[in-house]
């Protein structure tokens, strides 16, 4: 009676885990880490990335001439037997700029008839009554399409090229293929670029499913496909026909462009949309689908794999029940491999808990069948499991942190946004977070391109410490390179919202060089990264000097890079704390000799 008790809850347990999938966005997690192995990018697709070196070149694409998309149309279609077969633009082209360059773009695209523009639905949330009379919510709901401006939709095929990330973690999985509104199909982006291939060679267009949505295998990690700055292209670094016969994207791979998701590869890191659209039109032309597992299935072979297990530990003793348990959830994992690669999707964890609470049944039956003094270990081994484990974590060091620091020799710098205070109190607080956002995002990411690192926000202020925690080469002028990287940076950001707010907003930096004390420092709940000392305050001293538009610099400073940096003196400036004051310099250049 006992057995059969047993066996029906381990049933239950396990149909139940199953079922309800009750690890969530964690399952999927899993997921992505053991099963998730691209293969081998096509080489048919390749892409043309609007990158920091083409905004550099170019600038803020935001006010390009569409001359210049013009330009690379016509680069690419050097003559019917030197052009791509599809070229995919993964760019809103929604709004009418210049006249000129408008025609000219629409032109170029209607004369080799090979392009494929994007579009956008704006999709919200509504109430709609189901064929049952019922009211459900429409998450689907299109509220308004931003389409190409008309001579441009006139002249290309369009595909949408909404993102569709998973409710639970935000990672793209899957794909729309198409999208029916009115009565009317739009195609997916994707779709639209891979139907265009397909006619352009003759075959039959044949989607992987007669569904609007599909989940799909990723063929390439991040930056995996063949890509080239758009610069190069425009410029002839590139040849034409290196693009020849292909699928071409031209898209966003820059951060400030923010066209970059989660997805099940590469953990962690973001992946362009562009590469992202590569994926799928690949997932698409080589029927790398995946279908889910009916709930109903997964959970009864849970419960009859849970069952079997449970009667075979029972004739085994505590280790080698453990040793079966332990290699059932790998096989199964195993498994759930193979079963992925041939395009089904299903419960990675759940059947391993079911064989842990197994394991720890048969620890439990084992210690309660022993002697008193077995049930003596069994009591004392309950009392110090968990112990155990986290003291075995923490002799790994894997998640302990320790307060204290150490003594390094850094380079710290300052950065602080001059007339922010007034400019918060006259705009919209939507505008004061998009300014401050501007700046923000332009000194954090002029830190991590010269290896710096932040730490911390103080406002609207930003600091950042080089050579901490680690060693770092010549910190002293890359910390200097950085500051003249935002200063150059601002002037852009200034004058765009001088233009729209007109009000001036700009920059004031400090940099100073020296010993500090680095570290771990606040109390055992709450402590911070950062860095003390009489380095730190004289840089932050500094840059309270600054005027807007100025990097001020310490004469260690200047000392540390003569020949390397050029600066004016400004003499001697007394620093609040200090009795006596120090010889500043304002930096004037940075030499490109130096430039690494």
């Amino acid at each position: 009676m006992k057995r059969i008790i047993s066996l029906s809850l381990c049933a239950i347990i396990s149909f139940c885990c199953s079922f309800f999938g009750i690890w969530g966005s964690l399952d999927k997690y899993a997921e992505d880490m053991l099963f998730h192995d691209p293969s081998t990018t096509d080489g048919r697709i390749r892409i043309i990335k609007i990158d920091e070196k083409t905004l550099n070149e170019y600038g803020e694409h935001t006010q390009w001439d569409r001359g210049l998309y013009a330009k690379l149309v016509e680069t690419l279609c050097v003559s019917d037997s030197i052009r791509p077969a599809v070229i995919g633009f993964d760019i809103l082209f929604s709004n009418e700029k210049n006249a000129a360059s408008d025609e000219a773009f629409a032109k170029a695209c209607e004369a080799h008839g090979n392009v494929v523009c994007a579009f956008s639905y704006v999709f919200s949330k509504e109430l709609i009554t189901d064929i049952n009379g019922e009211l459900i919510e429409d998450t689907l709901h299109v509220q308004n399409v931003v389409k190409p401006y008309p001579a441009l939709e006139k002249t290309t095929v369009q595909g949408f090229a909404n993102a569709l990330m998973d409710n639970d973690d935000g990672v793209i999985r899957s794909s729309f293929l198409y999208f029916d509104e009115n009565g009317t199909r739009a195609p997916s982006f994707s779709t639209a670029v891979y139907s265009a291939y397909a006619k352009s060679k003759g075959d039959a267009v044949k989607l992987p499913v007669d569904e609007n949505v599909f989940t799909f295998r990723y063929s390439g990690n991040i930056s995996e496909y063949e890509n080239v700055s758009m610069c190069d292209v425009l410029d002839g670094t590139v040849p034409p026909h290196a693009f020849d016969d292909c699928i071409v994207l031209v898209g966003a791979y820059a951060a400030g462009m923010m066209d970059a998701y989660y997805v099940p590869v590469n953990r962690g890191q973001q992946m362009y949309g562009v590469e992202i659209h590569a994926n799928v039109i690949q997932a698409i032309m080589e029927d790398k689908t995946l279908e889910n597992v009916p709930s109903w299935l997964d959970g009864l072979c849970s419960a009859i794999l849970a069952c079997l297990l449970m009667l075979v530990c029972e004739r085994l003793g505590v280790v080698y029940a453990v040793v079966v348990c332990l290699s059932a959830a790998v096989l199964r994992v195993f498994a759930g491999k193979l079963l992925f690669s041939a395009g089904y999707s299903g419960g990675v964890l759940e059947f391993p808990l079911v064989a842990a609470l197994v394991a720890a049944y048969s620890i439990v039956l084992y210690y309660y069948k022993a002697n008193a003094a077995k049930r003596k270990i069994e009591k004392a081994f309950n009392k110090y499991v968990a112990p155990q484990v986290v003291n075995e974590i923490a002799k790994n060091g894997t998640y302990e942190l320790k307060l204290g620091g150490e003594n390094r020799d850094i380079a710290v710098m300052f950065v602080d946004i001059r007339g922010f205070t007034p400019l918060s109190e006259s705009l919209e607080p939507e505008q004061v977070v998009e300014i401050l956002n501007s700046y923000l995002e332009l000194t954090t990411s002029c830190i991590f391109s010269h290896g710096g690192t932040l730490d911390k926000f103080i406002g609207d202020a930003t600091m950042a410490v080089f050579n901490a925690p680690f060693d770092t080469e010549d910190y002293v002028y890359k910390a200097v390179l950085t500051a003249w990287d935002i200063a150059r940076g601002g002037d852009e950001i200034e004058k765009k919202f001088s233009e729209r707010f007109g009000k001036q907003v700009g920059f004031g930096v400090g940099v100073n060089c020296g010993p500090a004390v680095v570290g771990n420092i606040g109390c055992d709940f709450r402590m911070d990264y950062t860095a003390i000392g009489d380095t730190v305050n004289t840089a932050a001293r500094l840059e309270s000097n600054a005027p807007r538009g100025k990097i001020y610099i310490s004469s260690e400073v200047y000392e540390r890079l003569k020949g390397r940096i050029t600066a004016e003196m400004v003499g001697e400036i007394p620093l609040k704390g200090k009795s006596n004051g120090i010889c500043v310099y304002s930096v004037t250049g940075v030499t490109e000799s130096a430039e690494q």
